[in-house]
C-alpha cells in the first residue's frame, strides 16, 4: 500500500470494566468523544457487552433510543436529540460477507454518523480507513480491547482523548 493509505493501527491498551454498569459508563464517556464520520467495530462473544457499551455511546452521542440489539432488523438508525451525528447501529452477525454489508448502504450516511457495527471483524474495516476496534472480553467484568486504525486517531487531540479514556476505567 502506498504509505497515504497505508493501516495506521495503533494498540491503545486494555481496559478493566467490573460490571454491567461500568461497561455502560465508560461507553458514555466514549461517546462523547465521536463525531460524525467516525466507524466502531465490536468484537467479542455472546454476552460480551457490546450492545451494553452501544447503549453507553448512544447516550454520549445524545441520539433517540432505545438501543436493543439490531440482530434481526440488521440496522437501526437513531437520529440526535442535541444537534450531534446519528447513531448508525448494526448487527453483522447474521452477514454472509461483506457484498451483504454493502447491501445496507452504510457508505451512504458514514460521513454524517457515527457507525457502530456489532460482530463487525472481517467484514466492516472495509467501510473506511479511520476506525476503532473494541474489543470485549468476559461476561460480568470486562476486559476491553481498544485500538485505533487510520490517521484520525493519529491527529494529537485524538491520540490524547483516547489516553485518558484508557486510563480513566
Amino acid at each position: 500500500m502506498p504509505p497515504e493509505t497505508a493501516d495506521v493501527s495503533q494498540p491503545l491498551g486494555h481496559v478493566v470494566l467490573r460490571n454491567v454498569e461500568d461497561t455502560h459508563a465508560w461507553g458514555v464517556r466514549l461517546g462523547a468523544l465521536l463525531r460524525a464520520g467516525d466507524l466502531l467495530v465490536l468484537n467479542g462473544g455472546l454476552g460480551a457487552g457490546k450492545t451494553t457499551l452501544t447503549q453507553g455511546i448512544a447516550e454520549g452521542l445524545g441520539v433517540r433510543g432505545p438501543i436493543t440489539s439490531p440482530t434481526y432488523v440488521i440496522a437501526r438508525v437513531h437520529p440526535s436529540i442535541c444537534g450531534g451525528p446519528d447513531l448508525v447501529h448494526v448487527d453483522a452477525y447474521r452477514l454472509g460477507g461483506l457484498a451483504e454489508l454493502d447491501d445496507l448502504d452504510l457508505d451512504a450516511s458514514l460521513d454524517a454518523a457515527v457507525t457502530v457495527v456489532e460482530w463487525g471483524q472481517g467484514v466492516a474495516e472495509h467501510l473506511s480507513e479511520d476506525y476503532l476496534e473494541v474489543t470485549l472480553h468476559g461476561l460480568d467484568s470486562r476486559i476491553v480491547d481498544l485500538a485505533s486504525h487510520g490517521a484520525r486517531w493519529t491527529d494529537p487531540t485524538a491520540v490524547a482523548a483516547l489516553d485518558a479514556l484508557v486510563s480513566l476505567a
